[in-house]
């Protein structure tokens, strides 16, 4: 019921403040949920100290680099952790982080995805800032959530493993989050910390409410049904589909038994259908609507399938096959239809200048431009690949090491950051074109 309450009233400021609306709003959110961070984990760090952390945890757990398997075992502890990791699929821990980097490799190499990630790139003056967003997003995000989810974690493992182990077999780890705030957060600091849960909520909400009218209204209902209508008739069609989507999203968080589920679905799953559509527009010259169309059909249509077909598959471990099933319908959509007009794959090529397969193209361009410069970057491009994975790593860990008083691993991470972030200064930021 809350969380209907909660959405509807995201619902009425996205319809009735717009573009504006959302952006002020999400300001003020974010402000609200990096304070809600440091509360808790100023909290944490104050009720738990790192020998309390220790005899709540198995051996190995402060090691961050890892092996084959997790090698983390529960028994004594919390002996329905164990199940718990080989359910979820943790085991093999080395082909889970393979699994995830080849994941992030597609969704990455796929560029922005036309969410409002693209939104944000877009509305950005040039390259250098629209990079600018991206990396400096990483720094704004990565800390406080990782304040929050260190000190929920150090709260828990100290005070809430025997009400996990009275779980059993069916432990729900999404308790620990109104435990730890209904036991230690103070009546004032209550308010305000919720407050900021609701916030991370809204603020992502608000996003999508706000940007699905945008592509219904302009690619859907202008585009084939009333072209020629006033804009205050786009504005009240936005208006409705705002109000549909709000209420097609509350009934199926209605449906959606675990967050955790959901996410990992929405997150591995869906992107897989949308990753080699997204990828291939970039670097095959050959590639063309059709091929984009079926591609996304394909890969939407099988990640919707699975978890229906095979429940208990973990969204992850199945991101290759609902891969492999969009490459293929990307592949037969566009080698069964004919190919884009050359003048536009030109004007695309010398506009974008892309890495990948577009040799026919680039010969062409050459013959009319005889002073392009084509992108010889890949090289650098992939070593700064390397370097911010490391970096965007280091940001995570650090603040956890820092609510875990783990000060060793802190000083490590935060070395291992300002070595990163030169590199990437002197190779990456110094490098970045204004035009």
């Amino acid at each position: 019921m809350y969380g209907i309450i909660i959405t509807v009233a995201t619902g009425i400021y996205v319809v009735k403040g717009g573009m504006f609306g959302v952006v002020v709003t999400d300001i003020l959110q974010y402000i609200l949920m990096t304070i809600s961070a440091i509360i808790i984990a100023v909290i944490a760090m104050d009720k738990v100290s790192p020998a309390m952390l220790n005899t709540a945890v198995p051996a190995g757990w402060q090691n961050i680099l890892f092996g084959w398997h997790l090698n983390l075992d529960w028994t004594g502890i919390m002996n329905s952790v164990n199940a718990k990791i080989a359910s979820d699929g943790y085991s093999l821990f080395t082909i889970f982080i393979m699994m995830a980097l080849f994941k992030g490799l597609f969704v990455s190499l796929a560029g922005p995805v036309a969410t409002q990630s693209l939104q944000k790139v877009l509305a950005a003056k040039n390259p250098k800032e629209a990079a600018m967003l991206n990396g400096f997003s990483v720094i704004v995000v990565s800390i406080p959530r990782y304040l929050m989810i260190g000190g929920f974690t150090a709260l828990a493992l100290a005070f809430f493993s025997p009400q996990l182990k009275a779980m059993g077999s069916k432990i729900d780890f999404e308790l620990i989050l109104p435990f730890a705030i209904s036991n230690f957060v103070p009546v004032g600091l209550m308010g305000l910390l919720l407050a900021g849960m609701l916030s991370a909520y809204m603020s992502t909400t608000s996003a999508f409410l706000n940007l699905a009218p945008a592509y219904i209204v302009n690619d859907l209902y202008k585009k084939y049904f009333k072209p020629n209508e006033t804009n205050r008739t786009y504005i009240r069609m936005s208006y409705l589909i705002s109000i549909i989507v709000t209420v097609v999203s509350i009934v199926f968080g209605l449906y959606i038994g675990s967050v955790n589920a959901a996410t990992q679905w929405i997150v591995g799953a869906l992107w897989g259908g949308s990753a080699a559509a997204n990828v291939l527009k970039w670097y095959w010259w050959r590639f063309n609507s059709y091929g984009y169309f079926w591609g996304m059909l394909a890969g939407l249509l099988i990640a919707l399938v699975m978890p229906v077909l095979f429940p208990d598959t973990n969204a992850l471990f199945a991101y290759p096959y609902i891969l492999a099933i969009s490459t293929l319908g990307s592949v037969l959509g566009t080698l069964l239809t004919k190919p884009e007009k050359e003048e536009l794959l030109i004007k695309f090529y010398t506009s974008v200048r892309p890495w990948g397969f577009w040799k026919p193209i680039k010969e062409k361009v050459k013959l009319n431009y005889p002073d392009f410069q084509e992108n010889k970057n890949f090289g650098r491009d992939m070593i700064n690949i390397l370097i911010g994975t490391i970096w965007q790593i280091s940001l995570m860990a650090a603040p956890l090491a820092f609510v875990f008083k783990y000060w060793n691993l802190l000083f490590a991470t935060v070395a291992i950051a300002v070595v990163t972030s030169y590199l990437l200064k002197k190779n990456w930021y110094d490098k970045l074109e204004m035009d």
